[in-house]
């Protein structure tokens, strides 16, 4: 089967756009600490901008803690400033080449927003996986009209996509699910 309706390169897609949806949950904050949290943050270091996990060691020893082992010492307070400057709502404290971010609990009203953004990011991620099965049906009622693959063919086809796309969508709303209850449990 040639263009885009090859049903493995069709999950690939799917599967891609599921990976960046998951990517931006785990940006998210919940009640638990998580080092994804700082994985964003870029510090202005050796002439150009780094990731703070080329700089040191990023650990969630507590559920309401972060640290930061900095390998350099004269990278501590650029450390500092990233994390201070993120405007991730932490305050940084720094015990020699140590960064401790204590995280405040969530507000009723800032879990709510963090579920909002949550629902954002998941029906993109649908929209996406919608996407890749309209190009596959596409690509599809193409082959049919030019004699590829006969009608039989097509609905066959057509039914794996959908199904594809089921499957997809499910694992979506499943981890927004998990997402949601993991953000609104204090």
């Amino acid at each position: 089967m040639s263009g885009t309706a090859d049903i493995n390169e069709l999950r690939r897609r799917m599967q891609g756009a599921l990976e960046a949806f998951k990517k931006e949950l785990s940006g998210l904050r919940t009640g638990r600490a998580s080092v994804s949290l700082l994985e964003p943050i870029q510090v202005e270091a050796y002439g150009s901008h780094m990731p703070i996990s080329q700089l040191g060691t990023v650990n969630a020893p507590e559920a309401r803690m972060l640290t930061v082992q900095v390998w350099d010492k004269g990278m501590v307070k650029a450390v500092e400033k990233a994390i201070r400057e993120a405007n991730i709502g932490v305050n940084p404290m720094v015990d020699g080449q140590l960064i401790r971010v204590p995280l405040p609990p969530l507000t009723e009203e800032r879990r709510k927003e963090l579920v909002k953004l949550a629902h954002k990011f998941a029906e993109h991620a649908r929209v996406a996986v919608r996407n890749v099965r309209r190009d596959g049906m596409e690509t599809l009622k193409q082959m049919e009209k030019d004699h590829k693959i006969t009608e039989d063919d097509h609905r066959k086809r057509s039914g794996d996509i959908q199904k594809l796309t089921d499957e997809h969508v499910k694992i979506i709303d499943d981890t927004l699910a998990a997402k949601e209850k993991e953000t609104m449990h204090v």
